[in-house]
């Protein structure tokens, strides 16, 4: 029977929620065993929650001060090795998980599935090409090892199992290059959800028409509980930086609810939203595209419907 791992995405506090919606994709393949690795140093508590996740046989913690820091190439050689026990490695389609599977892939003598959104076998998954304009089935042949990571927009996190896995302390008899070293983490102050994660997304492209006028679509996401995202046109145009670009060369998002203000909707946007559960769009433009997909669509100057959403709101 075969074998799963799965790599944990975490901040060194607390366990990504991409890492319970890649145990969903995991459950799928009915393995005999699936295992989450956690790389850190001092993450009993990451570990604890990735125990509580439903289908997960056991938590292997790898700690050691090297892997503080989530460097793709400390951690990649430890992945290659662990993964001679099993048949397949799965983690995050997240910047961590594309940033570290494919040289743990290379290290291991295999190639990688990418953006994996549905399971059809044992080695036949689904993916999106083309700016998911098409979806392709992929086959990994016999023999082959499967890397992978999982489209965290297609999968629900799995539930919380009602009894917590077992946690293992490993040591991993690897030589760790040296050429690489954390030097520090920069990241967006304020206690917004986090984009990738949230049930709820406010998002401005460049109808918004400055990065003073984006303050407007801060305060409609803060009373709305909600992420602040933007279109890649209001990223190059300087209104806010690229950790908030939503897209094909942005974050993918599933929130319940995407509303987008001042975004025409082209094709590489689009991609970054199709599985959001409900797409509300407001626009000046009737014909922009981004009202194909929407379900609520409002024709309307954004500095006009944002004020009356606010008093609605109570504002």
């Amino acid at each position: 029977m075969s074998k799963i791992l799965i790599i944990a995405e975490h901040d060194g506090r607390e366990l990504n929620l991409s890492t319970a919606k890649v145990a969903s994709c995991a459950l799928e393949l009915s393995a005999a065993s699936t295992d989450i690795v956690v790389f850190g140093n001092a993450c009993a508590d990451v570990a604890e929650a990735a125990a509580g996740i439903e289908g997960i046989s056991r938590v292997l913690l790898a700690e050691r001060a090297e892997n503080a820091a989530p460097l793709a190439a400390i951690l990649a050689p430890q992945i290659a090795r662990l993964a001679d026990d099993y048949d397949y490695v799965l983690a995050p389609s997240t910047t961590f998980g594309k940033d570290v599977l494919p040289r743990a892939a290379a290290l291991a003598g295999c190639g990688q599935i990418s953006d994996i959104m549905a399971v059809l076998g044992a080695r036949q998954f689904k993916r999106p090409i083309y700016a998911g304009n098409a979806i392709v089935t992929v086959e990994v042949p016999e023999g082959c090892k499967v890397f992978g990571t999982v489209r965290v927009a297609s999968y629900k996190a799995a539930p919380g199992a009602a009894t917590q896995a077992p946690i293992e302390a490993i040591e991993l008899d690897v030589e760790l290059p040296a050429h690489t070293r954390f030097i520090e983490l920069q990241s967006g102050s304020g206690d917004r959800p986090d984009l990738q994660t949230a049930r709820r997304v406010v998002s401005g492209g460049r109808g918004v028409g400055s990065a003073e006028n984006f303050r407007i679509i801060f305060s409609l996401a803060d009373k709305l509980g909600a992420a602040v995202g933007a279109s890649r046109a209001a990223v190059d145009a300087g209104f806010v930086p690229n950790d908030m670009q939503v897209g094909q060369t942005g974050k993918i998002i599933a929130p319940e609810l995407y509303i987008a203000f001042g975004i025409s909707g082209a094709i590489q946007h689009l991609t970054g939203i199709k599985d959001a559960g409900t797409i509300v769009a407001v626009n000046k433009d009737p014909e922009a595209p981004i009202f194909e997909v929407a379900d609520i669509g409002l024709v309307g100057d954004l500095f006009e419907v944002i004020p009356e959403l606010d008093k609605a709101l109570g504002g």
